[in-house]
């Protein structure tokens, strides 16, 4: 190439990073679309309205929720990767769309990580094995006692094929060398109510979803899937501390961005978001709900992301689990 060539090229890229840090300098100039892949009133659909009106007084802009649920997360996902990359649609990704969906379906039409960028970890929640009050089990060694002197003959209830309630049950098991039934149900809640009437042995659930219960003597706390113990639940172990530290689940979701949205777009959405995170508010709401809080740059998050799709696609390849 000709030295005048090269330097028509340099100028061009000068002319077009100029371009496009005065569009960034801008943005955002109108209001910015949220998606949520599940439907209201839900944790990823509070946590998202939550964090979007914490980021539109910061951005000076109004961020619009729009719920698109269906596909176990996939619908709206799969939005937010087919939008045009201009930071005026971002989206909640969540830990099944994000590090499971991809092996569970065999046929996604968005590769996350191709298709999608993230924009920053939200928060991370852990799970906690709770049974019925009545039951004989008190501790992780009892259930792999049991499970191992009878396989098949205990069971666990879940939201649904594919989500954290059955991964992580499925993780204990493969960990565990045990060998139990999977129930699942149209919703968490119904898993729940099912563990309480004493139909079924056991449940992993989120903490913000199983406390009440907890608090009321409703569910005993077995063990939770942190690495460490839960403040809230100070006296239940982490599976670590019961001979199982690989047995680790955080229910995680964060923003993202269709692929090829500008990193400088990127970086200023980095930005309102570890400042909305840093609310006194908000940060009392997660902890008070058993979660860890997120925050940090676009490449954690994509970290994150990869080493969690990698653990998870070989949980589910060796259960064996089939989408409904």
């Amino acid at each position: 190439m000709s030295k005048l060539n090269l330097w028509k090229l340099g100028s061009l890229v000068l002319i077009i990073f100029a371009q496009c840090s005065a569009w960034a300098d801008n943005y955002p100039s109108k209001p910015i679309n949220f998606i949520v892949p599940y439907g209201a009133g839900g944790g990823a659909d509070s946590r998202s309205r939550q964090i979007a009106q914490k980021m539109s007084v910061l951005l000076k802009q109004p961020i619009i929720v729009d719920n698109k649920p269906g596909a176990g997360g996939n619908i709206g996902t799969e939005y937010i990767a087919r939008a045009a990359p201009d930071g005026y649609t971002i989206g909640m990704g969540n830990f099944a769309p994000m590090a499971v969906n991809k092996t569970l379906f065999g046929n996604l039409r968005y590769d996350p990580e191709t298709d999608l960028t993230p924009i920053v970890l939200v928060e991370k929640g852990p799970l906690v094995l709770v049974v019925n009050p009545n039951s004989p089990y008190k501790t992780v060694q009892d259930i792999v006692a049991a499970a191992k002197a009878k396989p098949g003959s205990l069971t666990f209830s879940s939201g649904g094929i594919g989500g954290s309630h059955q991964l992580s049950a499925e993780l204990f098991q493969q960990n565990a060398g045990i060998e139990m039934i999977h129930v699942p149900y149209k919703s968490g809640s119904a898993g729940l109510t099912d563990l309480m009437a004493g139909n079924v042995t056991m449940m992993f659930d989120q903490m913000y979803s199983a406390m009440p219960s907890i608090k009321a003597d409703k569910l005993r706390p077995i063990a939770i899937t942190s690495k460490k113990r839960s403040p809230l639940l100070p006296d239940v172990p982490s599976f670590t501390e019961a001979g199982y530290p690989k047995v680790v689940v955080l229910n995680w979701q964060g923003l993202i961005a269709p692929k090829g949205t500008p990193k400088a777009i990127i970086d200023k959405l980095n930005a309102a978001a570890n400042e909305a995170l840093k609310d006194p508010q908000l940060r009392e709401l997660m902890l008070s709900q058993g979660n860890e809080i997120g925050g940090g740059s676009p490449a954690d998050f994509a970290a994150l992301i990869k080493s969690e799709s990698a653990k998870w696609s070989a949980v589910v390849k060796l259960a064996n689990i089939k989408p409904e």
